[in-house]
Formats: C-alpha cells, sequence, structure tokens
C-alpha cells in the first residue's frame, strides 16, 4: 500500500469541489469583464446603439458568455447601470471623508455625483424595467442597497463630529438621492453644467445637519433669550 505525502495539498487540482471552485472564480471574473467593457459602450451608444458583439469584442471574449452569463442585453445594460451607480455612491462617500461640516459634507456628495453621468445612466435603467419587470428585483435591491449604506455613512459622520441631524439618516439618504435623479434627469435635458447641477443640488436640499459650532451659536442665543426674559419679569 503506497504512502500518502504530507506535502500534498489537501485537495487535489482533480478534486470536485477545487474545480467548482475554479469555476466559480472564473465565471466571476468572466462577469467583471464583461460589465467592464459594456459600460463605456452603454454610456456611449446607448442600448439600442451597442451590440451584442461590440461587448464582446471590446471584452475580448464570444457573443454568447454574454447571454450565458447576462441571458439577455438587457439584462446586462441594467446590471452595468446598478453597479456604476453604487460605485459612485462609494466615491462620493469617500470625496465626502474629510468634510468638517455639514455644508462641506453634502457639498461633496453633490459635487461628486453630479460630476458623474452614473444617475442619468442609472435612470435610464429605471425606465427600462417599466417594461421589463423581470429586472425590477435588481434595480430594487440597488436603491435598497444605497439608501442603506448612505444611511450608515452619514450617521458615522454625525456620531464622529457630533452634529445634530434634522432628519433621519435613513430619511436624509432617501431624500438626497431622490433630488440628485430628479435634479440630474431635469439638468440633462437642459443642457446645465456639473457645477449648475451642484448649484441646483444644494439649493432644493438645504440644510442638513447643524455642527457643534452652530448648535453652540444657537444655545447661547437661547440662554441670553432666556436671561432677557426673565430679568423683564424681575
Amino acid at each position: 500500500m503506497a504512502e500518502t505525502s504530507t506535502d500534498e495539498p489537501l485537495e487535489a487540482a482533480g478534486d470536485p469541489k477545487h474545480a467548482a471552485r475554479a469555476t466559480r472564480s472564473a465565471g466571476r471574473k468572466m462577469r467583471s469583464l464583461l460589465l467592464d467593457a459594456a459600460s463605456p459602450l452603454f454610456r456611449e451608444r446607448g442600448l439600442s446603439g451597442t451590440a451584442i458583439t461590440d461587448i464582446a469584442a471590446a471584452a475580448d471574449a464570444f457573443p454568447s458568455q454574454i447571454t450565458y452569463y447576462f441571458r439577455t442585453k438587457e439584462a446586462l445594460f441594467v446590471e452595468c447601470a446598478c453597479r456604476d451607480l453604487l460605485y459612485l455612491a462609494r466615491a462620493a462617500e469617500q470625496a465626502a471623508l474629510r468634510a468638517r461640516t455639514p455644508r462641506e459634507y453634502i457639498h461633496a456628495l453633490a459635487a461628486t455625483v453630479t460630476a458623474s453621468d452614473s444617475v442619468a445612466f442609472f435612470a435610464e435603467a429605471l425606465t427600462l424595467t417599466r417594461r421589463r419587470q423581470d429586472l425590477a428585483p435588481l434595480v430594487e435591491r440597488t436603491i435598497e442597497r444605497l439608501h442603506g449604506e448612505g444611511a450608515r455613512a452619514y450617521a458615522g459622520q454625525v456620531a464622529r463630529h457630533g452634529w445634530r441631524s434634522l432628519r433621519a439618516p435613513d430619511e436624509t439618504s432617501r431624500r438626497f438621492w431622490a433630488v440628485a435623479i430628479g435634479v440630474i434627469l431635469e439638468g440633462y435635458a437642459m443642457g446645465r453644467s456639473p457645477e449648475e447641477l451642484c448649484a441646483e443640488m444644494l439649493r432644493v436640499l438645504g440644510e442638513q445637519a447643524k455642527s457643534t459650532e452652530d448648535t453652540g451659536r444657537l444655545r447661547l442665543v437661547e440662554e441670553a433669550g432666556a436671561s432677557s426674559n426673565s430679568n423683564e419679569e424681575g
């Protein structure tokens, strides 16, 4: 009976579990490559102007791989738009980390969001799902994740700096993205610049929270008012 070497890996290359993991890893990599290749093409040419063969060529893949991983070009379009929006949200939160005041925080978010066409791209996906309800669950999950991560990030900033939020974090996040989608879609139709879109977003959003300094000044004013009333009564 042959001895088993202790230097051998626990799972040989022919092991079914190893093969399954390798297949899943290769599949994730291919899906990512296809999304990376399709996104700029969809942004530039739109859904109808982008052929599956163009995407396959850009990804150095076969057209059949697109249908294998995404079923349809429409499903690939929606997934690209959803992924890009989540990437944009992450970039916006990273840009806002350096903010010292609530005003700086909202400005950093708005400036990052309006400098990209990811929101407009996502709005196209929203329109598409109106006719393709089978694609709606992906959009729904994306929106919930967008709001959830936004609320957590905002709550973290409020706690970190000691700000006094004027609304609940979830309400603040949902309101921000609702305003962003509305302002950007209207702005694109009117041919407005990113700077104009950012200014309009800030105008519509208004004040979201008060900093420690603002709260301190407000308290002093209130205390002064109370003291004055007390003296008058005396």
